[in-house]
C-alpha cells in the first residue's frame, strides 16, 4: 500500500512538471527562432564617440548610409548643449533695385536675399574662410582698369626691399603714352621702392608703376609675366594681365573673383595694409627736385569727410577707363571680420555706393562661428561664416583623407562652401570598426532567423509522449487501487 501511495505520488509530481515545462520549452522555440542566439551588445552612441542627432546637426543621411561613405568622418562627442541668446539681427535699408545680372548666391535657400546693385559684375568675400557671401556674375571677364596696381604694388612687396633704390628710365618716362595719372617724375631722378608704393597706391602714379616693373622684371614684359604667374598662385581663373598699370589694352582681363583673390593676398601683408590706408604721404626732395610732393589718398572710402566714407575700411583702389567703366577692389573689417569687395563695369561714379551696399549686407547679415565647439575631432580651423540667423542644423560637410586626417569643408544647405576644418582620422577608424560590429551581429540574426526551427518542435513531441506514458501510467495504478479495494 505504501508502495502503490509512493509510485501515485511520483507519477503526479513528475506529470505536473512536465505540464509546467512543455510550454516553456515549445515557446522558447519559437522565441529562438525569430531572433539572434548571439546576446546583442550595449553599444551606446555616446560611448563611442557618436551623437544620436547627427541628422539632426548634419542632416540629410541615414546612419546605415555614413558607414558605406569610406569619407565620411564620426559625429563629436557628445557636448553640453547650450542655448545662444543673440540680439536680433540689424535692420538694414535695401539697395535701389536696377535692371542687371542675377545674382547667383541668392539662388540658395536660407541665404540672405543681397542687395541689387548697378554694377555688372561683383563679389564679396569673407577672408577667414574664403567664402563668397555675395555673388554676381563674378567670373565674367572684364577689363579691370587701374585695379591692377593692387597687383603691381603686392608683387614689389613680395620681391623688394624699401629702401631699395628706383632710378627713372626712358621706360618709365615715355611708356605712358596716353598721359594719365602721374607725379611728373623725370628722367634719372631716384626714389626709394617706399616713395615708389606709395605714390602708386596714393597717388596711382602711371609712369613709377612701369617703372617698378622694369626695376623687379628687368624688362616691363617680364614683370607682366610675374604677375600672371602670381595670379595663378592665388588661385585666379580668368585673368591675363598685359601691363602693370591698367590701361586700355583689347587683350588685359580679369574678373571679380580674381580680383578679390589679389586684394586678400594684399591684405594679409602688413606692410600693404599700412600703405593703402594712409591718408597722406610726402616724398621730400630728390636728386632732381627741390620740393616735396605731397600725396594725398585718392581713395575716398578712407576720408572721413568724403560721402563715400566707410567705417572700417582698410583700404583699396578704384579706376574708370572707357572700356572698364568705374571699377573698384577694397578691403574692410568689423570686429573680428574681414571682407574684400570687388565691383567691375560700373556705372558713373556708383561703384563706391555699390561697394557700401555689399560690405553693409556682409556685415549685418552674417557671423562667424566656431564648429570645433561641437567637434572635438577638429585639429585645426573649424570656423565657419553663417547667416545671421543661421545654425550649425543648415552645415552638411564633405571630407578628403589626408594621413592621418582628414580636411573638411563644411557646405550651408549643401550648396555654399562655408569653411573648412582639419579633423583627426582615429575615430572615425575606431567607430567604424564598431559599426562593423553591429553589422556581424545583425548577419547572425539574419542566419538564425533563417535556419529551421524543427529541433525545437521534436523537442515538444517527445516531452508529449513522456506525458502520455506517465498518464497511461497513473491510470493503470489506479485501476488496480480500484481493483484492490
Amino acid at each position: 500500500m505504501d508502495r502503490i501511495n509512493f509510485r501515485n505520488t511520483f507519477l503526479i509530481f513528475a506529470l505536473g512538471t512536465l505540464l509546467a515545462f512543455l510550454p516553456a520549452a515549445v515557446s522558447s522555440g519559437e522565441e529562438q527562432g525569430e531572433a539572434s542566439i548571439y546576446e546583442e551588445p550595449d553599444l551606446s552612441y555616446e560611448e563611442y564617440g557618436y551623437e544620436s542627432d547627427y541628422e539632426d546637426m548634419y542632416g540629410g543621411e541615414d546612419e546605415d548610409d555614413l558607414y558605406e561613405d569610406e569619407s565620411y568622418d564620426e559625429e563629436s562627442e557628445e557636448t553640453e548643449e547650450v542655448t545662444e541668446v543673440r540680439p536680433a539681427a540689424p535692420v538694414r535699408e535695401p539697395a535701389p533695385s536696377a535692371a542687371s545680372v542675377q545674382v547667383e548666391t541668392n539662388l540658395t535657400e536660407g541665404w540672405p536675399v543681397g542687395p541689387d546693385i548697378d554694377s555688372g559684375s561683383a563679389i564679396l568675400l569673407e577672408t577667414e574662410t574664403g567664402t563668397m557671401l555675395y555673388a554676381k556674375d563674378p567670373y565674367a571677364p572684364l577689363d579691370p582698369g587701374s585695379t591692377v596696381k593692387i597687383m603691381t604694388v603686392l608683387l614689389a612687396l613680395e620681391n623688394s626691399r624699401m629702401d631699395d633704390q628706383v632710378t627713372m628710365t626712358e621706360t618709365g618716362i615715355y611708356g605712358v603714352t596716353d598721359g594719365g595719372l602721374n607725379i611728373s617724375a623725370q628722367l634719372d631722378e631716384t626714389f626709394t621702392m617706399e616713395q615708389c608704393l606709395y605714390a602708386i597706391m596714393l597717388a596711382s602714379a602711371n609712369e613709377i608703376s612701369i617703372q617698378v616693373a622694369e626695376h623687379l622684371g628687368g624688362t616691363v614684359d617680364n614683370f607682366v609675366r610675374m604677375m600672371n604667374t602670381r595670379a595663378e598662385e592665388l588661385g585666379c581663373v580668368n585673368t591675363n594681365f598685359t601691363n602693370p598699370t591698367g590701361l586700355e589694352d583689347p587683350s588685359q582681363i580679369s574678373c571679380a573673383h580674381d580680383m578679390a583673390l589679389i586684394m586678400q593676398a594684399a591684405t594679409k601683408n602688413e606692410s600693404f595694409l599700412s600703405i593703402a590706408k594712409t591718408p597722406i604721404y610726402t616724398i621730400p626732395a630728390t636728386n632732381m627736385s627741390e620740393g616735396d610732393r605731397v600725396l594725398s589718398n585718392s581713395f575716398s572710402m578712407l576720408s572721413s569727410n568724403s560721402g563715400d566714407y566707410y567705417e572700417g575700411c582698410l583700404g583699396g583702389k578704384q579706376g574708370f577707363t572707357e572700356t572698364a567703366g568705374t571699377t573698384l577692389v577694397c578691403a574692410a573689417k568689423k570686429d573680428e571680420m574681414t571682407l574684400i569687395c570687388a565691383v567691375l563695369q560700373g556705372k558713373a561714379d556708383t561703384s563706391y555706393q555699390d561697394a557700401v551696399y555689399l560690405l553693409d549686407y556682409g556685415f549685418e547679415d552674417f557671423r562667424l562661428d566656431d564648429i570645433s565647439k561641437q567637434d572635438f575631432d577638429i585639429i585645426s580651423g573649424g570656423t565657419v561664416i553663417l547667416p545671421y540667423d543661421g545654425d550649425f542644423d543648415d552645415l552638411t560637410y564633405e571630407s578628403v583623407t589626408q594621413g592621418e586626417n582628414v580636411v573638411r569643408t563644411y557646405l550651408f544647405h549643401e550648396s555654399i562652401p562655408v569653411g573648412t576644418a582639419i579633423a583627426q582620422i582615429t575615430k572615425v577608424e575606431e567607430n567604424l570598426d564598431v559599426a562593423l560590429g553591429e553589422q556581424y551581429l545583425e548577419e547572425a540574426k539574419a542566419f538564425s532567423e533563417n535556419k529551421s526551427k524543427l529541433p525545437y518542435y521534436l523537442i515538444g513531441a517527445a516531452g508529449l509522449a513522456v506525458l502520455i506514458i506517465l498518464i497511461r501510467m497513473l491510470m493503470k495504478t489506479l485501476a488496480g487501487k480500484s481493483d484492490t479495494l
